[in-house]
């Protein structure tokens, strides 16, 4: 069953839910499962569901630009190798293993139970605080396991 893990910004946070993404993005892509030699295990697949163009190409460039210290290899669907790349921005995942989805949409993806694991990140933005309530109840009736962690940037 897929894990749902919901991110809130709290009070006085200066970020927004696309840098809480680039945040989310970097910590996924840099954990390595457990067990197994390092060196046989490939960074998970991330899918970032985005459905209006401009937020993706927003999100496109802050994953470029947010830490001067990072790289996280992405490209926007249609636009990269699948293979090659680990972080996929659009609004239809690729086919095959990804593993965790990290949904900027403000409704629930149709085919998110196909995940291992499902991020929503939210910010004060009241339009966005509601939908995530809406969401969030939806996983609740349906039984999934619910998670939810408060963030400060």
């Amino acid at each position: 069953m897929t894990r749902i893990d919901f991110y809130s910004l709290e009070e006085g946070s200066r970020g927004d839910r696309f840098l809480l993404t680039c945040r989310l993005a970097e910590r996924i892509y840099r954990s390595v499962s457990p067990g197994g030699d390092l060196e046989d295990q490939l960074p998970p697949r991330i899918h970032i569901r985005v459905t209006d163009p401009g937020q993706a190409e927003h999100l496109d460039r802050l994953l470029w630009t947010y830490d001067d210290q990072s790289f996280l290899p992405h490209a926007r669907l249609g636009q990269g190798d699948p293979e090659l790349t680990p972080i996929h921005i659009g609004p239809e995942p690729l086919t095959g293993p990804d593993l965790v989805l990290i949904n900027l949409d403000p409704d629930v993806p149709p085919w998110f139970a196909r995940f291992e694991r499902l991020c929503e990140p939210l910010d004060l933005d009241p339009a966005v605080t509601a939908a995530g309530r809406e969401r969030y109840r939806y996983y609740r009736d349906r039984g999934y396991p619910l998670h939810h962690h408060k963030i400060h940037l």
